[in-house]
C-alpha cells in the first residue's frame, strides 16, 4: 500500500529533504511559540548548530579531530614571522611548532628544535612568545619537546631541497 502523506510531500532532488509546505517554516525562519512540526519534518531537519564555544563542524563528544580555532590559525600565522637564524626559514615552515593550545589565561605552545643543543633556542623561544602574545594578549608558555626533528616534519620539505 502507498502512504498518501508520503506521496503528497515533494522532495528536493538536490538535497533529498522534503520541500516545505506553506504551513511549515522555511529553513532559517522561526516558528511561533508553542508551534510544533510534524515528526516527519523533525526527522529531516538539519542538525542543530554547535553549542557556544564549540567549533562549527566539529564532531560531538570527545573526538580529537577538531578544526583549529580562529585564534590558533592567527597564532600560527604570526609564528610564520619567527625565523630560524641558521636555516632562514620560519618555525612554521620547518614544522617546529607541533601544538598550539589556547586556554583561558594562558597560551601553550609545544615546539621542537632542529638540533638538540641549538644555540639559538633561547632566542627562538622568546620570539615565539612575543609573536604569540601579539595575537592573543595573554601569558604564553613554550615547552620544548625532546623529540628529534627531521625534514619529513616540514609541510614542504622541498624548501630545503629535499624530495621524498
Amino acid at each position: 500500500m502507498k502512504d498518501p502523506e508520503r506521496e503528497a510531500t515533494a522532495v528536493n532532488p538536490h538535497t533529498g529533504l522534503p520541500i516545505p509546505t506553506d504551513d511549515a517554516p522555511a529553513r532559517g525562519e522561526t516558528m511561533a511559540p508553542g508551534a510544533q512540526t510534524s515528526p516527519r519534518a523533525a526527522a529531516s531537519a538539519p542538525p542543530p548548530a554547535p553549542a557556544p564555544g564549540g567549533e562549527p563542524g566539529a564532531p560531538a563528544g570527545n573526538a580529537t579531530a577538531a578544526a583549529p580555532s580562529q585564534q590558533e590559525v592567527a597564532v600560527r600565522a604570526a609564528l610564520e614571522t619567527v625565523m630560524d637564524p641558521e636555516i632562514n626559514l620560519s618555525v612554521i615552515d620547518l614544522g617546529l611548532i607541533r601544538e598550539v593550545h589556547i586556554e583561558p589565561g594562558i597560551t601553550r605552545i609545544r615546539m621542537m628544535l632542529t638540533t638538540p643543543f641549538c644555540p639559538y633556542a633561547p632566542q627562538l623561544i622568546e620570539e615565539v612568545k612575543q609573536a604569540t602574545m601579539s595575537v592573543v594578549p595573554q601569558e604564553c608558555d613554550v615547552e620544548l619537546m625532546p623529540d628529534a626533528w627531521s625534514p619529513q616534519m616540514m609541510p614542504d620539505p622541498g624548501l630545503l631541497g629535499f624530495t621524498f
